[in-house]
């Protein structure tokens, strides 16, 4: 079974593609919808692109999210994401 290694703090995710973060360059993040409702997450590959791809997040859900260094997400509502790494 797979063990999720926290590489960075925890941090609120931006609610705008015009402020959308790497999450510090993170290939795979750990996004934790702490808010009472769905939440839409946002991927880009540069910040404020006119095309980004979505997908959303049940409340009180957790999502690992696979992306290249430079892709940027931003959500919604602000949500908790974590830059992580997987280890056996």
């Amino acid at each position: 079974m797979p063990i999720t290694k926290v590489i960075l703090t925890e941090e609120a995710t931006a609610t705008t593609a015009g402020a959308a973060s790497s999450i510090t360059g993170a290939t795979c993040v750990r996004l934790f919808n702490n808010q009472s409702g769905i939440v839409t997450v946002g991927i880009n590959t540069v910040v404020g692109a006119a095309t980004t791809n979505y997908f959303t997040m049940p409340a009180a859900s957790i999502e690992f999210l696979q992306k290249s260094g430079t892709d940027v997400i931003w959500t919604s509502l602000a949500i908790k994401a974590n830059k992580v790494a997987f280890t056996n």
